[in-house]
């Protein structure tokens, strides 16, 4: 947010994934998404963590005593983000069904190029039903320690903010997929990308420019300056959606309306 609203330090503006969006940032709906997510984490989310306290203490989670093992932890948070893909994909995309679309999921995809807090920016039966719920699940089902499940709420955590922020910067996964999503509203449902490929919901994406800027950046050189637009790529990708409305793929509840 620093960043967004006072525009420093300038040199990181580069890494901007949309350039020409939020300069400068709309502070009416900045202050709105803040004020939004404070009433989803302070009124929303409480009753919600009680009810999963109930759940996880019936399916046995030790919430003292021994962590477990390195190898173990592993294992889980591997279950974890397989489960939160799952989940995640097919709430997310029964929201972009155009008769739920308009009422719930249209909240969050009012700001077409995302910054950080937009993460959790949604009405609130999106915020149960696609912010808590899918990451809750993987602990649920493998009953883990609370040590496991604090770990990995800061791993989505840090994932869903780095995924919003706007920005591509060094040595920090790619947001450039969920960003697309933000842009276009019909392609890249899901977290890992597995069940988009799996479901065909990506092949606008990955006729982009944008696909080609999807890797982690081990260079200062940003990566649209690495993959530059170009007329002929600009065009090619223009097509590309054109096609893709014709085949049907786009969702009737795109857009701004």
């Amino acid at each position: 947010m620093l960043l967004d609203v006072f525009n420093w330090p300038k040199f990181l503006l580069k890494y901007k994934v949309q350039p020409d969006k939020n300069a400068p940032i709309d502070k009416r709906m900045l202050a709105k998404a803040v004020a939004t997510v404070l009433f989803n984490e302070f009124v929303v989310a409480p009753p919600f963590m009680l009810l999963m306290f109930a759940l996880y203490s019936w399916r046995g989670v030790a919430f003292s005593g021994e962590l477990p093992t390195f190898q173990w932890v592993i294992l889980e948070i591997a279950v974890f983000s397989l489960t939160e893909e799952v989940f995640f994909y097919y709430s997310h995309r029964m929201l972009h069904h155009p008769r739920i679309y308009r009422y719930v999921h249209k909240i969050h995809h009012e700001w077409t190029a995302p910054i950080g807090i937009i993460s959790l920016y949604a009405h609130p039966i999106e915020h149960v039903l696609s912010n808590l719920l899918p990451p809750c699940m993987g602990p649920l089902i493998m009953g883990s320690h609370l040590g496991t499940i604090w770990l990995w709420f800061c791993l989505a955590l840090v994932s869903t903010s780095i995924s919003h922020c706007g920005y591509h910067f060094p040595l920090l996964p790619s947001p450039e997929a969920h960003d697309f999503h933000h842009l276009k509203f019909v392609n890249n449902f899901g977290v890992l990308g597995i069940l988009d490929s799996l479901h065909g919901t990506d092949r606008l994406f990955r006729a982009s420019r944008a696909y080609q800027r999807h890797f982690l950046l081990l260079s200062l050189v940003p990566v649209r300056e690495l993959y530059p637009d170009g007329d002929k790529a600009m065009k090619k990708e223009k097509l590309n959606e054109t096609d893709a409305g014709k085949a049907g793929l786009e969702d009737s509840s795109g857009g701004e309306d």
